[in-house]
């Protein structure tokens, strides 16, 4: 297992002091928080390389990277809508 680096171990330190959690407490729930996030970021994935296959209308990575772009400008663009797969 790979050791936490000194900084961060200083940082939890610091963290279980001001917040009266142990470290063991902090490091247990930052564990159990960061496996939550990753398990379902995994299970949309999968559930939308599944919807691709399937031939589910979406939208392409560099649609929504471009409509994203326009955020906050003068340009700003409309939601893309989805469209059939090829």
């Amino acid at each position: 297992m790979t050791r936490v680096d000194p900084g961060t171990k200083e940082k939890l330190r610091a963290l279980a002091k001001s917040t009266r959690r142990s470290e063991a407490f902090l490091a247990k729930e930052a564990i159990e928080a960061y496996v939550a996030i990753n398990e379902w970021q995994v299970q949309e994935i999968s559930l939308a390389l599944d919807e691709v296959k399937r031939g589910v209308p979406g939208v392409s990575h560099e649609r929504v990277a471009e409509w994203l772009k326009s955020w906050g400008t003068d340009r700003e663009l409309t939601p893309p809508e989805p469209e059939k797969n090829s």
